[in-house]
């Protein structure tokens, strides 16, 4: 499996490409502000084809640039029904200064083929069997998504979790923002996150990588839940 990631120009928004090798069909997750000209240089190099974008969330800095992603490819863009609505208009979840940044408005055009997310369903998408996990607390609608690891060279390797803003390295998202729950977020590091096997490599929505092991023995969030909510993120 070959996954290559990037940071957006703004909030430093991981945009990831996840493929079954170079050359081949490719999903990509997260397309976030101004990584139109980085994500097409990468597909250049590795020589991939999208065939769907895949969202976390449905916040500003997951999702802003999905419909010109889509739009010159004609692909679709998958999203939990939850946050189906903030790809018609996002700043329904924005906060205050985040939405004055924008003068509170926005120039937007939902994608014209949306697809709504069924956890309990695993996609085949580009050669990839991806499952879905239903994680809200940062939005009615976050997800995580996990890809098994593969065998090479007769060796298995770890599996990986895109877990957009539930879980960082040292800390998780925020849920003070319209549509967030700490109440929520707190069942989904206990029922989606801590399952997850140590040797999981999380790759999340914002900061570096990180793995289930390193979480589950030194992020301060998941010890002892509950504890006081962080405030990071849109």
């Amino acid at each position: 499996m070959l996954v290559r990631g990037f940071p957006a120009q703004a909030f430093d928004t991981n945009c990831y490409v996840v493929a079954a090798a170079e050359g081949a069909p490719c999903v990509v997750v997260d397309p976030g502000i101004g990584v139109e000209e980085q994500l097409d240089a990468l597909l250049r190099e590795l020589d991939l084809s999208p065939v769907a974008v895949l969202l976390t969330h449905g916040h500003l800095d997951h999702t802003f640039s999905v419909t010109p992603v889509c739009g010159a490819r004609g692909i679709p863009a998958y999203i939990h029904p939850a946050d189906d609505a903030l790809l018609t208009d996002p700043m329904r979840g924005m906060g205050a200064q985040t939405s004055q940044m924008f003068g509170g408005r926005l120039q937007w055009t939902r994608p014209s083929d949306v697809v709504q997310l069924d956890p309990g369903t695993p996609m085949e998408l580009a050669g990839l069997r991806i499952s879905t996990d239903f994680a809200p607390g940062h939005t009615p609608g976050s997800v995580v998504f996990r890809l098994p690891g593969e065998e090479a060279d007769g060796e298995a390797a770890a599996p990986v979790v895109f877990s957009g803003d539930v879980l960082f390295a040292g800390s998780i998202g925020r849920t003070d923002l319209p549509g967030g729950s700490w109440e929520q977020m707190q069942a989904s590091l206990a029922g989606v996150v801590l399952p997850l096997p140590d040797d999981t490599v999380v790759l999340p929505g914002h900061g570096p990588a990180t793995t289930i092991g390193r979480e589950r023995a030194s992020n301060p969030y998941l010890q002892d839940l509950p504890s006081p909510p962080p405030s990071r993120g849109l």
